[in-house]
């Protein structure tokens, strides 16, 4: 497991728990003593111990050393360099998974896009997503995600090896729309934290919800993907999931900046990588690089990027032509 942030450790925990030996990989020699010491993450993840099957690492060649499977959990802007650093340390029968979510900024590619460029087609890869929330895995909750990989038979592995009696995992070969769903749903959370936050009630945020499933539909469709997709867990629920609940670092950026908070404030106070800030710009560019109609996604972008008054955003949707829900 590469990365150590509360996902990543998470993770970690959770395929040891359903019994496999589990390296857990930290860049930072500090933070890889501290929680062999304490064996948990205090950082990210204070209330989930580690099983005994956990080994922390902070030496990236040996972290991967004859891995059956490689899961990369880092922010999607630090996803390149680390499959870089990673591509000379790879065995000819490596296997990759990542937990990843997001466009990456610069080029607009979505992460299997991303490793094929690095990697080439060589080695089999799958996305891990879903309505999951680090704590609750953490502490052995009762969790479903969704495994997608055009190897369908590399899926059901990585199924079978998350699967406990506290979690389930369905499988998929759409790799694009999983991966959409999970890049565009951090954008609305920040958008469903204003919306509450300005107090605008729980009819704005359920009109929210289902009009920018929408949208993640209509991007997803432009970029090859399934629309069954979106009707699942890596869809809908993750959606559902990341807009409604204060777990959501996404969705408490959006009530931060409501309550009058400054972006850069807002950032500090959470203190993790808060990825729907950099997701509305990138996701953006996609939509007009696609000609796809994305206006709620779009008006927060406008908030965050052009610091147009939310209120002006949402009077703005409010106010466009009359047109049929479906279509």
């Amino acid at each position: 497991m590469l990365g150590a942030g509360s996902w990543g450790t998470a993770l970690a925990i959770q395929f040891a728990r359903a019994g496999h030996p589990t390296r857990l990989w930290t860049r930072s020699a500090g933070d890889a003593a501290a929680m062999r010491a304490a064996r948990s993450n205090h950082r990210y993840l204070p209330d989930a111990g580690f099983p005994e099957a956990v080994e922390v690492h902070d030496d990236l060649a040996a972290a991967v050393r004859g891995a059956a499977a490689i899961i990369i959990a880092v922010p999607s802007h630090g996803l390149r360099a680390l499959l870089v650093k990673l591509k000379p340390l790879l065995a000819r029968d490596a296997r990759l998974a990542w937990a990843t979510k997001g466009f990456e900024l610069e080029t607009g590619k979505l992460p299997h896009q991303v490793a094929c460029e690095v990697l080439g087609d060589r080695y089999p890869v799958a996305v891990l997503s879903g309505p999951t929330f680090a704590r609750e895995v953490g502490r052995g909750l009762p969790t479903a995600m969704t495994i997608a990989s055009p190897d369908s038979e590399y899926a059901n592995q990585l199924a079978k090896s998350l699967h406990a009696s506290n979690f389930r995992a369905y499988t998929s070969t759409d790799i694009v729309g999983v991966e959409v769903g999970g890049a565009v749903k951090n954008v609305l959370a920040v958008g469903a934290g204003l919306c509450d936050g300005l107090g605008f009630g729980a009819n704005t945020r359920i009109a929210l919800i289902t009009r920018g499933l929408s949208e993640i539909v209509r991007l997803g469709v432009a970029l090859g993907a399934q629309t069954e997709t979106f009707m699942g867990l890596a869809g809908l629920g993750d959606l559902v999931l990341t807009c409604t609940d204060d777990q959501s670092r996404n969705r408490r950026f959006g009530l931060a900046l409501a309550a009058g908070k400054t972006v850069q404030q807002a950032l500090a106070d959470i203190g993790q990588v808060v990825e729907g800030y950099s997701a509305a710009r990138a996701v953006h560019a996609v939509a007009l690089r696609e000609n796809v109609d994305m206006p709620i996604a779009a008006g927060i972008y406008r908030i965050l990027y052009e610091n147009q008054p939310a209120r002006d955003v949402v009077k703005d949707l409010m106010t466009r032509p009359i047109r049929p829900e479906v279509g």
